[in-house]
C-alpha cells in the first residue's frame, strides 16, 4: 500500500472530488446531500444543499460546478460501513444540477431526455470544447433495475442527447488525453469499455460483436470486483475506483496491462488528481467517510475548466 495521508473524516459517503487552485477539495457528500469543500486542514465547509443523491461533480467553463444527482438511496450500516442501496421511498428522481460556487444557488439542467426521465445520474467529464459527457447509472428497487445509457450535452441546458444506450450500470467515465477516446466502466460487471470518439459528443462505428454499440473491451477485472468512478492520467492510464477489492485499479491504454492500488476500504469510489505537479491522488473512501491522498508515480491529467 503506498503511503496514505488521512485529510478528513466523518464525511457523509463522499464522491465527486474535484483537487481545487487552492488545495481545497471540493466534493459531494451524497449521503448528507450536499455540495461540500474540504480545506487543506481537513476541515468541511458545504457549499450548497442539493437534496437527492449529489454524485459525480465537475468544473464547468462558466467555473460553476456540475452535478450529477442520483436522486438518494437507502442507506445501511454494515460491518461499520456506510452502504448505499435501492431506490428510496422520498426518491426525487434523476437530474444534471448546476451549483454556484459564491452563492450556493442551486439550478436544475436536465430531468429528461427526449421523453425519457434520467434514473440516477452517476459521473461526469467536460471535454475540451465545453460539453460533457455523463452516465445515467440507474436505480435499484427490489424486484428490478433500470436499464440506462451514456450522454452528451451542454452546460447550457440547450442540448441533450443520449449516445449509447443500453449499457449494463455505467458508472465512471472518462476521455484520454488527446480525447479520441472515450472510456465508461460498468459497475456490476468489472468492464471497462472504450469508444472512439471522431467529433465531440458522438462515436465512431464498429466495435466488438454483442458489445455496447461502437464499443471494445479495455479491460475487465477477474473475480468479485465492481467498479466506480474513474480518472485518466497524463500517460492516459484509466485509474478507476475499485469496490469489494478496494482500491484503484489502473489499466493501461491499451489494456494489456491491468495493477491495482489497495487502499483500506472496500468502498473506494472516485479518484482525482491533484497538486501542484498533479501527482497527487486524491480518493474517496465512502465507506468510512473519508478523504484521502496518495502520491502517484505520474502527473494525473488536469481537468479541461479548473
Amino acid at each position: 500500500m503506498p503511503e496514505m495521508r488521512e485529510i478528513t473524516a466523518g464525511l457523509q459517503f463522499p464522491e465527486g472530488p474535484i483537487a481545487m487552485p487552492d488545495d481545497s477539495v471540493i466534493l459531494v457528500e451524497i449521503k448528507r446531500g450536499t455540495l461540500s469543500r474540504v480545506t487543506p486542514n481537513g476541515k468541511i465547509e458545504v457549499i450548497a444543499e442539493t437534496g437527492g443523491g449529489p454524485n459525480g461533480a465537475a468544473i464547468g467553463p462558466d467555473g460553476k460546478v456540475y452535478i450529477c444527482n442520483d436522486g438518494g438511496f437507502e442507506w445501511s450500516e454494515i460491518n461499520g460501513l456506510t452502504v448505499p442501496g435501492h431506490q428510496p421511498h422520498d426518491y426525487s428522481g434523476g437530474r444534471i444540477e448546476r451549483v454556484d460556487l459564491e452563492t450556493g444557488k442551486v439550478e436544475v439542467l436536465y430531468t429528461e431526455c427526449d421523453g425519457h426521465p434520467l434514473r440516477g445520474p452517476n459521473d461526469i467529464v467536460f471535454d475540451r470544447t465545453g460539453g460533457f459527457w455523463f452516465t445515467d447509472h440507474g436505480k435499484v428497487r427490489e424486484r428490478e433495475r433500470d436499464r440506462t445509457g451514456v450522454y452528451y450535452a451542454k452546460p447550457d441546458g440547450s442540448m441533450i442527447r443520449e449516445v449509447i444506450f443500453p449499457i449494463d450500470s455505467p458508472n465512471g467515465v472518462g476521455l484520454s488525453p488527446d480525447e479520441k477516446k472515450l472510456y465508461v466502466a460498468e459497475t456490476w460487471t468489472g468492464r471497462v469499455w472504450a469508444w472512439d470518439v471522431p467529433a465531440p459528443g458522438q462515436i465512431g462505428a464498429g466495435g466488438q460483436p454483442f458489445a455496447p454499440a461502437g464499443a471494445r473491451l479495455l479491460a475487465s477485472v477477474p473475480g468479485f470486483q465492481l467498479l466506480d468512478s474513474l480518472a485518466v492520467d497524463s500517460a492516459g492510464n484509466v485509474c478507476v475506483a475499485t469496490i469489494i477489492n478496494g482500491g484503484v485499479t489502473v489499466i493501461s491504454p491499451d489494456g494489456s496491462k491491468v495493477d491495482h492500488v489497495p487502499l483500506p476500504d472496500p468502498l473506494t469510489t472516485n479518484v482525482c488528481f491533484g497538486g501542484p505537479d498533479l501527482k497527487t491522488a486524491f480518493v474517496t473512501l465512502s465507506g468510512t467517510g473519508k478523504l484521502v491522498s496518495i502520491p502517484w508515480p505520474r502527473p494525473g491529467l488536469p481537468w479541461n475548466f479548473c
